[in-house]
């Protein structure tokens, strides 16, 4: 549904300010975008939003001679509040990690305070949310047991039975920590099962990088791992938000096997949705598309106007129901394959969770209908409309 709506001025503020483009550039279009009027608060609003409200203070504060006084302050302000915040993280990711450590459990750690010190070069500069980690699903019960002894539930509570079943159809956890709820999220996958892009987890660990995060040495993913697994990240979310752009234009700039990554796509059939990644850096962050990248991952129309459509959806700040037949619509048409898209739709009909898990009781012999009482309700959600 739309939202609120973005004045031009603001939104091309924000667009400048997150941009790749050499720094020169970056302040010439700066100074020349505050020539308008500019709704601060609006500004300020739209970039919490988006996840990059240090981005915008680091750019301001080049033309800060343009920027009235008090705005600036109050920008400042709030990114000192942001690094409080990474300096917290920082904290209980590293006591979360010598635990997991200690206990013999592999871990790797991405998106976060990973992210922000691997590809910006200091964890002040993205945007502090939660704590990310990668997991082996085997491994879930040990980090339950460890992670509680350091003041982390998990958030929602599952049965035994409903934990397995979660464990293959699902793909993530979350904790609520001593300062505040979802504060951890462990990912035994990239996505739900029912998107029908099966990532090998596996290789993800086997091809880690060795990084120093927060001062101590620890595994991230590969530099091409992250700009695949990003990327479903931000199209499963619609590139819904301008830091996940971000990250993946800057990650783009770096020099990546595009070949590999190429190769990557195919298997999992996931093509479509890289180009349109690196068209929505290029539209709205002026990240040139790498030759070996424009090479290996050939240009197609649907990319085309799927990357225009998304963009226009971006800027006019709508948001998609991931519950609704025009998302799901959506997903089939990033998905090039017809056999993944029709994977995508049989999963889908066909895999229960907890919301069909607490709409109806189902417990013992009767658990295996749970795909049963998914269709139904998908049904008649369908009649609803």
């Amino acid at each position: 549904m739309p939202g609120t709506s973005v004045l031009e001025t603001e939104w091309s503020l924000l667009r400048a300010a997150c941009s790749t483009a050499d720094n020169t550039q970056k302040m010439e279009r700066l100074r020349s975008l505050l020539h308008s009027p500019v709704s601060w608060k609006t500004l300020f609003e739209l970039a919490d939003r988006h996840g990059v409200l240090p981005l915008l203070c680091q750019a301001l504060s080049g033309v800060a001679d343009q920027v009235p006084a008090v705005e600036m302050n109050a920008l400042r302000q709030s990114a000192q509040t942001n690094l409080h915040k990474a300096l917290f993280l920082s904290r209980e990711f590293i006591r979360i990690l010598e635990c997991l450590s200690s206990e013999g459990i592999e871990v790797i750690p991405y998106k976060g305070l990973a992210l922000a010190e691997t590809v910006y070069g200091d964890i002040a500069l993205r945007q502090s949310g939660d704590i990310d980690l990668l997991i082996r699903p085997a491994d879930l019960p040990r980090i339950r047991e460890a992670v509680g002894a350091l003041g982390y539930a998990p958030h929602t509570q599952f049965s035994p039975v409903q934990e397995r079943a979660y464990l293959k159809s699902g793909y993530e956890c979350a904790f609520d920590g001593p300062a505040g709820r979802n504060l951890l999220e462990v990912q035994w996958a990239i996505q739900p099962r029912f998107y029908a892009v099966d990532v090998d987890m596996g290789g993800l660990f086997q091809r880690a990088a060795t990084v120093s995060v927060a001062g101590r040495t620890m595994k991230t993913l590969s530099a091409e791992d992250s700009f695949i697994v990003l990327a479903l990240h931000a199209a499963k979310h619609v590139w819904g938000r301008l830091i996940w752009i971000s990250d993946l234009a800057r990650i783009a700039s770096l020099p990546l096997r595009w070949d590999w990554i190429a190769a990557q796509a195919r298997g999992l059939g996931i093509v479509r949705i890289l180009r349109v990644t690196l068209l929505l850096a290029n539209r709205i962050l002026d990240t040139p598309v790498p030759s070996a990248a424009a090479e290996s991952l050939p240009a197609a129309g649907a990319a085309e106007s799927l990357a225009q459509e998304i963009e226009s959806y971006l800027m006019r700040e709508v948001s998609y129901d991931v519950e609704s037949l025009a998302y799901f619509k959506l997903m089939l048409r990033l998905r090039e394959r017809r056999s993944d898209q029709l994977r995508f739709l049989t999963r889908l009909a066909f895999t229960p969770g907890p919301s069909e898990w607490a709409a109806v009781r189902l417990s013992g012999p009767f658990f295996p209908l749970y795909p049963l009482v998914r269709v139904a309700r998908l049904a008649a959600r369908l009649v609803r409309r």
